[in-house]
């Protein structure tokens, strides 16, 4: 079954997949953070409401897709294997406002198709 987390979703998928998470300090908290989707580049402004993060040395399973700019921060992980991916921001409150709609446009495609790929 293909899965797209969502905040707590991201921190859940990540430690199925062998990561941990920590406190962050401060959390990340607000409508207009800075995350890099890695594999276009693309800079997305996006919203969040978390206090953990997935610590990178700790993922084994899957990769890093997405990253905060502010901290560098793991914001998206996913693992095309598994057919699942995810991402620790809030895609739906639609801060950018259509930044983040290709996430949703990539789970729907996984459901149709089963095959997860990178925009």
């Amino acid at each position: 079954m293909p899965i797209f987390g969502i905040c707590l979703g991201h921190q859940l998928l990540a430690s199925a997949l062998g990561a941990t998470t920590y406190k962050l300090p401060f959390g990340h908290h607000g409508s207009n953070h800075p995350v890099r989707d890695i594999a276009t580049g693309r800079i997305e402004i996006t919203a969040q409401n978390h206090n953990y993060a997935v610590a990178a040395e700790s993922l084994g399973r899957g990769v890093v897709s997405h990253v905060n700019l502010n901290d560098g921060v793991i914001e998206g992980i996913c693992s095309p294997g598994d057919r699942c991916f995810s991402v620790q921001y809030h895609p739906e409150a639609g801060p950018g406002p259509h930044d983040a709609r290709y996430l949703f446009e990539r789970f729907e495609a996984l459901l149709s198709d089963g095959v997860l790929e990178s925009r």
